[in-house]
């Protein structure tokens, strides 16, 4: 059984191997084409191997792919974009908006975590069954038996990167849980704050996501109370400056 299942992992790797070595590994970024923002959860398709790959939360990806070949990028709320494998060392998507461009970061703690998480998951069916590599031994009929599906997933470049996909989904979820819960009318109706003073105090005392998951709503606004009487007490001591917000040249 053992030597069986040595077999079949070495002829798997034989069968991968000479593919992989006739092509080079492109790198590229991916942004959007009005506020040159780079965008994440992006995917990128070789038309001629049918690869995918899912570019990382600054924008960047890198697939396998030769001269000559098309690539096409698609992202939810974005038209597909496809731009052919040149001698460039980069590869450069800007990616144009279905809609007219609304910041995110205004509207995310109206909608509801769960939809937006059910959403994800929906749009990105493929990555989501691509990250469960199932068992690797299964038992049929006559025994058990090794699952060529489960080495292949667990083996293959397009399980890795839709594993980070996934990963990158789970995250944006439980931020989302965050912002939807310590919501900017609850923390403004608890300490009076407006603003860009209460747009610091929400940064400087945003609470884990387990706290979030856990705490009742009487819990979550005794936590806020106490915030703000430490923030009284001392504003200095809590300066924190806001992250920058990056906008790289990119050049088509």
């Amino acid at each position: 059984m053992k030597n069986l299942q040595n077999i079949v992992i070495l002829l798997l790797f034989f069968a991968i191997v000479p593919t992989a070595i006739a092509q080079k590994k492109i790198e590229g970024i991916v942004s959007d084409f009005h506020t040159k923002q780079r965008i994440s959860k992006v995917t990128i398709r070789n038309v001629r191997t049918n690869e995918e790959v899912y570019n990382n939360t600054k924008g960047e990806f890198s697939i396998l792919a030769e001269k000559g070949d098309a690539l096409i990028a698609t992202s939810r709320e974005y038209f597909p974009d496809t731009v052919v494998v040149s001698m460039s060392p980069v590869i450069l998507f800007h990616l144009k908006r279905e809609s007219i461009y609304i910041d995110e970061v205004s509207v995310v703690a109206k909608k509801d975590p769960d939809e937006i998480l059910k959403k994800a998951k929906t749009d990105y069916e493929k990555a989501f069954r691509l990250s469960e590599s199932g068992d690797l031994f299964s038992v049929g009929q006559n025994g058990a038996g090794l699952s060529i599906n489960s080495i292949y997933s667990l083996f293959s470049r397009e399980a890795k990167n839709a594993k980070r996909l996934k990963k990158l989904i789970e995250n944006d979820y439980k931020d989302n849980v965050i912002e939807y819960k310590f919501s900017t009318q609850l923390v403004s109706r608890t300490t009076g704050l407006t603003g860009d003073e209460l747009d610091k105090f929400r940064r400087i005392f945003k609470p884990s996501y387990f706290f979030i998951i856990s705490c009742t709503q009487y819990e979550l606004t005794n936590y806020i109370k106490d915030c703000y009487q430490k923030y009284q007490k001392n504003p200095s001591r809590y300066f924190i400056e806001p992250l920058p917000t990056i906008n790289p040249i990119l050049v088509p």
